[in-house]
Formats: C-alpha cells, sequence, structure tokens
C-alpha cells in the first residue's frame, strides 16, 4: 500500500535534504520500507544535533515507515573518528553501558507512542570473531575506498596526528550494521547526519557485495547558525545537550528562547512540528514586530515540550517571565521555584536584605551592601527598598541588570 503523505515534500520544505543514492527522493513516497538511523554512546546524552537527525527520524516514521533506532555498544567501544583531528580515548564498558541506556530512554521519550524498535550492534558483534569478520567484511572492502576518506587523509597527510587500526576500520564495523540489520529486519535504508555520509556508504557497498541487493543511505545537513554561519547548537557554556543535568530545562528554554530572528522561523521547520500556516505566521511577527520576540517565545516552548514534557516548558516560561518579563514571584509554584533556584543564589527567608546579599555572595561586605541599595542598585519584588528591610517571604532580589537572588 501506498504511504499517506509526501514525505519527500515535508523534508524538502523542512530543509532535511542533503546527499542522497536515491535518483529520485519521491521513492519514499512510494511503498513502506524499514530504515535505520544510530547514535553512538561517546556520552550519555543526545546534542541538539542529534535532535535534528531524530526529528527527520520522526517524519519518516510519521510517513508509515519502520524505524529501528540503533545504540552503537559495538561502535562506541572504538568512536567515530571522523571529524576528529586526534584519536579519541577509549572509554570504560562501565561508561558504555551507562550511555547506552540513558540513549535509549531518550529514544524511548523523543519517539514516545511511535513504532520504532530498539538495537545495539554489540548484540551482533559479540559473536563475531575476528578472523570471520575479515572474511566475510574485510575482504570485500577495497582498501582505496577506506584511504581515500577524508578524515583519513587529514589524520595522515603532513602534520596529522595519525590513525590507529582500530579507528581506521570504524567504517567497516558501521557498515555490517547495515548488512545485519538488511539480513535480519529488511531495513534498506540509512538515515544519517551530512557528517555520516562516508561511512553510511560503506554499507550500501558492502550490502551489494555481499548479498546483492539494493540499499540507500539519506543524509540530512548540519544545521547552520544563521547569524554565525556557524555549527548550530553552542552556546557560552558549551553544547545544548538533551539531557536536563547537563544543560538544565531553564538554560534549554533560554537557548531557544535567544536564537536570532531570521533563523527563529527556520529551526522551528527542523525542531518543531508546526505546520506551514503556522510556521508563516512566525515569519509574519518577525518581519512586523520583531522586538516582541514572539517566534523565539513560541520556538523555545514548543521544543522544550517535545524533549521535557509540557509542564516543564510551561514552568520555565514562567520563570523567565518573574525574571526578566515583570511578572510577580508569587506566580511560580514550588516546582517553578525549584527549577529557578537551580540557576541562580538562593538564600533562606529571616535574614536582612543586607545579610542575605552578603551570605549569596552577591557582595563582598556590609558596606557595598549598604551602598548599593541606597544608589537605588538592588531591587526587592520589582521595587527598590531600604537597606532596613527585613526578607521575610519568598522573595527575588535583583541586584544590577541580570543578578538574582531567590529567598525562600
Amino acid at each position: 500500500m501506498a504511504l499517506s503523505t509526501a514525505l519527500s515534500d515535508e523534508l524538502l520544505w523542512r530543509g532535511f535534504v542533503n546527499q542522497s543514492t536515491f535518483a529520485d527522493i519521491t521513492d519514499l513516497d512510494k511503498e513502506p520500507i524499514s530504515f535505520y538511523w544510530g547514535v553512538d554512546p561517546s556520552a550519555d546524552s543526545m546534542q541538539i544535533g542529534n535532535f535534528a537527525a531524530a526529528m527527520m527520524v520522526r517524519h519518516f516514521i510519521d510517513a508509515g515507515h519502520k524505524a529501528y533506532l540503533l545504540v552503537g555498544g559495538a561502535t562506541g567501544m572504538i568512536g567515530d573518528p571522523d571529524g576528529k583531528k586526534d584519536e579519541r580515548n577509549l572509554q570504560t564498558l562501565e561508561a558504555i553501558a551507562h550511555n547506552k541506556q540513558a540513549i535509549a530512554e531518550q529514544y524511548r521519550r523523543i519517539f514516545a507512542g511511535k513504532d520504532f524498535e530498539i538495537v545495539d550492534n554489540y548484540d551482533w558483534f559479540k559473536e563475531i570473531n575476528y578472523l570471520d569478520f575479515l572474511r566475510t567484511v574485510g575482504k570485500n572492502v577495497p582498501l582505496s575506498s577506506m584511504l581515500g576518506r577524508d578524515f583519513v587523509q587529514s589524520r595522515l597527510g603532513d602534520g596529522g596526528s595519525g590513525i590507529s587500526y582500530a579507528e581506521f576500520s570504524y567504517s567497516l564495523i558501521q557498515g555490517y550494521d547495515f548488512v545485519h540489520l538488511s539480513r535480519a529486519h529488511n531495513v534498506s535504508l540509512q538515515l544519517c547526519g551530512a557528517d555520516q555520509w562516508g561511512n553510511s556508504i560503506a554499507g550500501v557497498d558492502l550490502i551489494r557485495r555481499l548479498d546483492g541487493k539494493e540499499a540507500h543511505v539519506f543524509s540530512t545537513p548540519l544545521v547552520i547558525n544563521k547569524a554565525t554561519g556557524k555549527k548550530f547548537g553552542k552556546s557560552e557554556d558549551g553544547a545544548i545537550w538533551l539531557d536536563e543535568k547537563k544543560t538544565s530545562v531553564f538554560r534549554f528554554y533560554q537557548f531557544w528562547l535567544n536564537v536570532d530572528d531570521e533563523g527563529a522561523p527556520e529551526y522551528a521547520k527542523i525542531y518543531t512540528f508546526m505546520t506551514r500556516d503556522e510556521i508563516a505566521e512566525m515569519e509574519r511577527h518577525v518581519r512586523e514586530n520583531p522586538g516582541a520576540r514572539l517566534a523565539q517565545k513560541t520556538l523555545a516552548k514548543t521544543v522544550t515540550s517535545i524533549v521535557h514534557g509540557q509542564d516543564r516548558a510551561e514552568s520555565a516560561e514562567r520563570v523567565t517571565a518573574v525574571l526578566f518579563g515583570g511578572e510577580s514571584i508569587a506566580e511560580l509554584s514550588d516546582d517553578d521555584l525549584d527549577l529557578l533556584a537551580a540557576e541562580i543564589p538562593t538564600q533562606p527567608v529571616g535574614s536582612s536584605l543586607v545579610e542575605t546579599l552578603v551570605k549569596s555572595g552577591t557582595v563582598v561586605s556590609n558596606g557595598e551592601a549598604r551602598r548599593l541599595i541606597d544608589g537605588g542598585g538592588v531591587m526587592v519584588n520589582g521595587e527598590k527598598v531600604g537597606s532596613d528591610l527585613d526578607i521575610s517571604s519568598r522573595s527575588l532580589i535583583k541586584k544590577g541588570k541580570n543578578t538574582f537572588i531567590l529567598v525562600r
């Protein structure tokens, strides 16, 4: 039976189309197929670069294709060398096991309610001995194709740091993943980011050589920051992670809230399921009233809801309104206050304003605190106060433009 939606058109409009082995990507609009996409457990969380590809995967699933989501227990023991200037440090087996579990849990959350199966390439590689792998895989991979890879050339060329046999062989391992999934689950397509194109093509070639079957790769471009022209997904504090222990829900929300005007609608196409009409409306707001930042507010709430749930997104929205929008702290729930307390210094009620400023480390002395207060540089719950104030209830103290203390 034919698929129910023109997936190719959706992928083009949202900006997910990069390189593909399909002569015509409208082939994706025909019969349902099985495909796979994977993340190596180099960390215990995906970043928003991985998340962009995951959103592309969601569109494939919604169009009726069957997804196999891979956690790379085997490939993670080596580490993908592509794009790396130096040899990776090997992770411990315990760290790999922990990371695999964390990535699988993120799969379950992002793809909740969808039809997918999680697979781990360690499950099939642990049964393969070295000689069998050389006979089955190594004998069918021309060395010229491996030596021609850009990352190999850069590592072996003048000034390169060199490359180990293990990292050199990484693409063989990933290529065999495709072979195994083709045989075990009739998988005929691998989805990947643009930086994985070379590794993915290795699998297509292996399937053709070993089984005489046709297989395909479809890659999505790396997301580029519209304002800087650089790879999207970094903040002043580093990478933006999906795990709230690495990037808090509040900071995740703030990242999206602070994207540039031009980029907001484009990021919404990639990172949300907003419709064409909704994004056209977003673009109109950017043109007509960019100062209101409605596009960024919509983007921040929508993406945070997908990753962390609607309740957490609304909590981040309320906390932001109190910190930067003049809303009263009385509007915040206990959960909201917990979210806020993780981001700014927190002090208990029952001390004077001067003592609270000093104990929080905001100022170094009582004298500095009094001078700041008397000079109008400190506000409590949006109002200027005297230095003799006692803080006896939930309050938000603000020093200058962006320094806050929560009293609860």
